[in-house]
């Protein structure tokens, strides 16, 4: 069950990976997206799925909760079971904003095998998108991008490799990025 919510996260940033390979610009140090002024955050609960028919936002900003990726309780199985819907409601709006605060643990009585907070957002308008990564902490204790890499590597190598690409130092030192996507979308205005 670990090793199947460790393969869900990075299909969370895949589109922005292989966004940021294919980019015609290289890849610059991560921003808040241009809309963050105008974004009110709608927060998610442990395991809870927005509606299905999601928002009409645009931007969508949301923030949810995963601190609760475990195997004892049941808690692994309620964050894949939501992140069908997360998924969903991210595809609809020209501008997208997703913050989300990770825990991955064996049991609620054990310290988290892996714990970060991420931040990915897009405007399909400007053709631009950003990610990052951070606040990694394995074992309780404060890490940096590759020690946490390392941690879940041989659970999950494209989860690592996502890691090393987009996450910060535990010094706040480097970290994630901001990248231009394939094309824009003209029928998004750019905020």
């Amino acid at each position: 069950m670990l090793r199947r919510a460790l393969l869900l996260v990075p299909a969370v940033v895949s589109a922005a990976a292989t966004a940021a390979i294919a980019a015609p610009t290289p890849p610059t140090p991560y921003t808040p997206p241009p809309f963050a002024r105008q974004c009110h955050f709608r927060h998610f609960g442990e395991g809870v799925a927005p509606p299905a028919a999601g928002y009409k936002d645009d931007p969508l900003c949301v923030d949810y909760a995963k601190r609760d990726i475990t195997v004892d309780n049941g808690g692994a199985v309620r964050f894949a079971a939501a992140e069908p819907a997360r998924f969903a409601i991210a595809t609809k709006p020209c501008h997208y904003w997703q913050v989300d605060h990770w825990s991955v643990q064996v049991d609620r009585g054990f310290t988290a095998v892996v714990r970060w907070d991420g931040s990915y957002w897009w405007d399909r308008g400007r053709g631009i998108g950003g990610v990052l990564m951070s606040h990694f902490r394995i074992a309780g204790q404060p890490a940096g991008a590759d020690q946490a890499a390392a941690a879940v590597a041989t659970v999950s190598p494209t989860l690592a490799a996502y890691i090393r690409a987009y996450g910060r130092g535990a010094n706040g030192s480097g970290g994630g990025s901001t990248f231009t996507l394939p094309g824009g979308d003209p029928t998004c205005q750019s905020r």
